[in-house]
């Protein structure tokens, strides 16, 4: 793990995990899920191809219970929402959104009683919710990529090690 410290930041706790293949990334979103509870809110950063969706899909398939559920890419109706054992959650894909204004028709207020995922969490302006667990998924030299896990302070550190080799 990298960590740059337990309150790196002013209380935010970094992590960076690598992910070699797209199962690493899968298995990061199983790893989540069981942190997450109703308003949290996840904001998935990276390049187009970086994995957002795919461990989006993850996360919601390991907090739906369901490993075959069918999970469309929000791309085109900006959001999805999945009734969760734990909580109602709502995929947003900001990328076509032309600003946070539209975030209110789309029920946005509402949804942050639920869990929020979030795909370009730049687009939400001042309606990103403050404490929330900043995922950016980064490409290395070697072809794979690391996901720079930031936010939500002692509950992040004391994760352990989610089951997914951390860098030292």
């Amino acid at each position: 793990m990298q960590d740059s410290s337990p309150t790196a930041g002013g209380g935010r706790t970094i992590r960076d995990i690598p992910l070699p293949d797209t199962q690493a990334t899968q298995a990061l979103g199983h790893a989540l899920a069981p942190l997450l509870r109703a308003g949290d809110a996840v904001l998935l950063e990276g390049d187009l191809g970086a994995g957002k969706t795919t461990l989006a899909r993850a996360l919601l398939r390991a907090l739906c219970g369901s490993p075959d559920m069918e999970v469309p890419s929000p791309s085109y109706t900006l959001v999805q929402v999945y009734d969760a054992p734990l909580a109602a959650v709502a995929h947003f894909d900001l990328w076509r959104l032309d600003g946070p204004d539209a975030l209110h028709e789309l029920g946005w207020d509402d949804a942050c009683e639920g869990i929020v995922l979030v795909e370009w969490p730049d687009r939400l302006g001042t309606l990103a919710p403050p404490d929330a667990l900043h995922v950016r998924l980064l490409h290395t030299a070697d072809g794979g990529r690391v996901a720079r896990l930031e936010g939500w302070g002692a509950r992040l550190a004391q994760a352990g090690d989610m089951g997914m080799g951390e860098r030292s």
